[in-house]
């Protein structure tokens, strides 16, 4: 076992592991280290926590340092250094003429490396641009393309549960999410109810997943026959998937009756539910679940 500290850098997402190095830290600490990208501050969120080799993908590296009001004030100077550069990289592609979308600007610690997140529908060829910008700010360039979820995560945002985005504040990677898991937990399939501000499907569509799909398990099917305890046969109106309760509808010659039962009080033949989507929002919803 490997005793590491778990660091997190701006913008939430992935948490990197790294040596302590005998410096007594804890959580929300703000440290120095050196990535693949050059050096860079990050947020302390795991303190002494014990990984199996297994666990680690590679050597690990040590903390350079613990921050200092220095090194703070340097992050807070590299943010308000950004915007500028924000600004100027604008103006440079206006006068390119290329059809890209600028999301944002991010210098390493160090000031080694300047990376600008754009969007666009295509391949963008910034070769010249990319030497405008070496001309101005005196360091590496770095252009990157990214999607419009990865352009949601990195501008945050408020869901429509008046929470932080999970993609701002903890997912450390994109999950796959489709179409099924909105019907499995009989969600609207309005794409404008099921959909983030990313314009795709709504990633925390995957939290409560495995639960419903053993909720649904444990249910019989509508217009399945189940017996009650008292012997009597009914067919399955509907169910409650989150009380786990099923509505039972008997049915006498002219008379008939509804009458509430939890699950574990009937007898029925279980089966595998399938998940079934009309053709018509099939045909709706294929757009959005394709872009996820």
């Amino acid at each position: 076992m490997i005793k590491v500290i778990g660091v997190r850098f701006r913008g939430g997402g992935k948490v990197y592991y790294f040596d302590p190095d005998g410096v007594e830290l804890k959580r929300e600490d703000q440290v120095i280290v050196e990535t693949v990208r050059g050096v860079e501050i990050g947020t302390v969120l795991l303190v002494d926590k014990e990984i199996s080799d297994d666990e680690v993908p590679g050597p690990i590296k040590k903390i350079m340092r613990k921050a200092t009001e220095e090194d703070k004030k340097k992050a807070v100077k590299n943010i308000e250094k950004e915007k500028e550069a924000l600004k100027i990289c604008e103006e440079k592609i206006a006068k390119r003429e290329l059809e890209m979308k600028l999301v944002g600007a991010e210098y390493t610690f160090d000031n080694n490396k300047l990376i600008f997140y754009f969007t666009a529908d295509g391949r963008i060829d910034f070769r010249e641009l990319v030497k405008d910008l070496a001309a101005v700010f005196h360091t590496r360039i770095e252009l990157r393309q990214i999607g419009v979820r990865d352009e949601t995560k990195l501008m945050g945002g408020i869901g429509i549960c008046g929470r932080e985005l999970c993609c701002k504040s903890y997912l450390a990677d994109f999950v796959p999410v489709s179409i099924k898991m909105a019907k499995e937990q009989n969600l609207s399939l309005n794409p404008t109810k099921i959909s983030g501000l990313c314009g795709r499907l709504m990633c925390c569509l995957k939290n409560e997943q495995e639960t419903y799909e053993y909720l649904n398990s444990r249910l019989p099917g509508i217009n399945d026959t189940v017996t009650t305890p008292d012997g009597f046969k009914g067919t399955v109106q509907s169910v409650n998937v989150l009380r786990q309760t099923v509505r039972v509808l008997f049915e006498d010659g002219d008379l008939k009756e509804v009458k509430d039962y939890p699950t574990d009080q009937l007898k029925f033949k279980p089966r595998k539910r399938k998940v079934q989507v009309s053709k018509e929002e099939a045909k709706e919803l294929a757009d959005l679940e394709d872009k996820n």
